[in-house]
C-alpha cells in the first residue's frame, strides 16, 4: 500500500531540543500544504478504534500526531484523478514519523489509534467545520472494501 495518492503531502517536521521542553512544529503559512486558515482543532483516538470512512468536498485538512501513533488509510475515488483507486497507508506519530499529512478536498480516509494509550490528532484546516461540506459512511456500509485487521 505505497502508492502515494495525487494531492497529499506528507511534509517532516522538525522538533527542537530544549532543556526545558521541546518544541514541536506544525505549519507555517509559507509551506506546502497551507491554503488558509479556518480552524484548528485536536481530536483523541482510543488504542485500535477505528474512524472511517470520512471525506470533505471542500476542506484540506493538515494533521499532525504529538501524542501516541495514528494509522490513516486514504482511498481516492475522484473521477479523472491520476490515482483513481489507489489507497494509501500512513503512521504518523511525534516518535516515529514526525510529519505533517496534507489531505485534499475529495479525499476519503480512515484512521486508527496505534499506539497503547490515547493519541492525539491535531488538524489545522483551511475552512471552519461545516457539517454540509462532508461526508461520513460508516465502514460496514462502505463502497470501499478494505482490511482493517491485517
Amino acid at each position: 500500500m505505497g502508492t502515494i495518492i495525487d494531492g497529499i503531502l506528507i511534509t517532516p517536521l522538525k522538533e527542537i531540543e530544549h532543556p526545558k521542553g521541546n518544541i514541536l512544529h506544525i505549519i507555517k503559512k509559507n509551506d506546502p500544504g497551507y491554503v488558509n486558515f479556518g480552524e484548528v482543532y485536536f481530536s483523541f483516538v482510543l488504542p485500535g478504534m477505528i474512524k472511517a470512512w470520512k471525506r470533505h468536498l471542500t476542506m484540506t485538512l493538515n494533521l499532525v500526531c504529538p501524542v501516541g501513533a495514528v494509522r490513516f488509510v486514504l482511498y481516492d475515488d475522484r473521477c479523472g484523478s491520476k490515482t483513481f483507486g489507489s489507497f494509501q497507508e500512513i503512521v504518523i506519530s511525534r516518535g516515529n514519523n514526525y510529519v505533517r499529512l496534507t489531505i485534499p478536498p475529495g479525499i476519503w480516509m480512515g484512521f486508527e489509534g496505534k499506539s497503547e494509550g490515547e493519541s492525539l490528532l491535531l488538524n489545522f484546516s483551511d475552512i471552519p467545520h461545516d457539517p454540509a461540506e462532508q461526508e461520513n459512511v460508516p465502514i460496514n456500509k462502505s463502497h470501499i472494501v478494505f482490511e482493517w485487521n491485517r
